[in-house]
Order: C-alpha cells, then sequence, then structure tokens
C-alpha cells in the first residue's frame, strides 16, 4: 500500500475520532512458538507510528524483536450501526529505553483526569527503571465505518447484491 493511501485512511474523519477517543487496541503477533497471538493493549497514535510501551521483561519483546511483522486493532461500537474500526498492518521496532516511555503516560491521560493521571505518572516513574518501546509503522491501514457503509469489499457487493 503506497504511504499517500495509508495517510488517506487514517485521515478519514471517523479514523481521526477513533485514534483520538481511544487508547485501547488488539495487538496480533506471531509468538516464540510460531502460534499468533492476540492481547490488549494501549497505545499512542504520534502522527507516524503507533506506540505501545510495556515492561522489558514482557514476552512480547523477545517475539517482536525476533518478528516484526503485526497487526494492530482499534474498534468501537456495540451495534452495527455504530460499529467503527481501524485495521493496521506493519512492522514493530522494539527500542528499550531509560524510565517511562513518553507516549505510555500521554496514552493513560486521554482516559484519566489530571490528578488521576499524575498519580498514575508517579507510580509508573518508581516501577520501571527501563521499558520497551514498540512503534509500529504502518504498512496497510483500513477504517471502517458500518454504519455509513464503509465497509470490506466482499462485504459491500453481498450487501449491494442482497438488495437487487
Amino acid at each position: 500500500m503506497e504511504r499517500h493511501e495509508i495517510d488517506a485512511e487514517l485521515s478519514a474523519t471517523g479514523a481521526r475520532e477513533l485514534l483520538a477517543a481511544t487508547s485501547a487496541a488488539h495487538l496480533a503477533y506471531v509468538g516464540p512458538d510460531a502460534t499468533p497471538r492476540v492481547i490488549p493493549v494501549g497505545f499512542w497514535w504520534t502522527g507516524e507510528v503507533f506506540v505501545i510501551s510495556t515492561a522489558t521483561t514482557s514476552p512480547k519483546v523477545a517475539a517482536l524483536s525476533a518478528r516484526p511483522e503485526v497487526a494492530l486493532a482499534i474498534d468501537t461500537g456495540d451495534s452495527p450501526s455504530g460499529a467503527r474500526a481501524l485495521s493496521v498492518r506493519g512492522r514493530a521496532e522494539v527500542e528499550i529505553v531509560d524510565g517511562v516511555v513518553e507516549e505510555y503516560l500521554m496514552a493513560a491521560r486521554k482516559s484519566m483526569d489530571p490528578e488521576a493521571a499524575a498519580a498514575f505518572e508517579e507510580s509508573c516513574r518508581k516501577m520501571y527503571a527501563q521499558m520497551a518501546r514498540i512503534a509500529i509503522t504502518p504498512s496497510w491501514v483500513r477504517f471502517y465505518d458500518f454504519g455509513v457503509g464503509r465497509m470490506p469489499r466482499f462485504l459491500k457487493d453481498l450487501a449491494d447484491q442482497a438488495q437487487s
């Protein structure tokens, strides 16, 4: 997928709203035993990469260092008309940093009031001497908004056939 196509998907109004509203996603990767994993993660979108932060001892750190190809799913909505999803494929780059990854704190602030965010930050700074910063560079992106008919092509074709 070309960079301008990726940017267009990420710039769709609903995609921007989804990225601004949540910091929760599901990360898919291949574990050391060559079987797939899907795990809940927090993320921060920098405008270029998705940043996930974790303890250096997390199993995903070693797995992503060996096999960096990943998928990320960010979604919301509890009804067909309200369902929105951002589906991302890309490559993860793992970097061990001293202290707390700043994007980790920025993601947490999205869902916390200032007092709770300050307490969270203080706790994190006590807990982590180092963290793993996982930066995912998107190579393919699709934004789906089922309520407005923005859905996978195969499903749109099926719906159109059913209406004819």
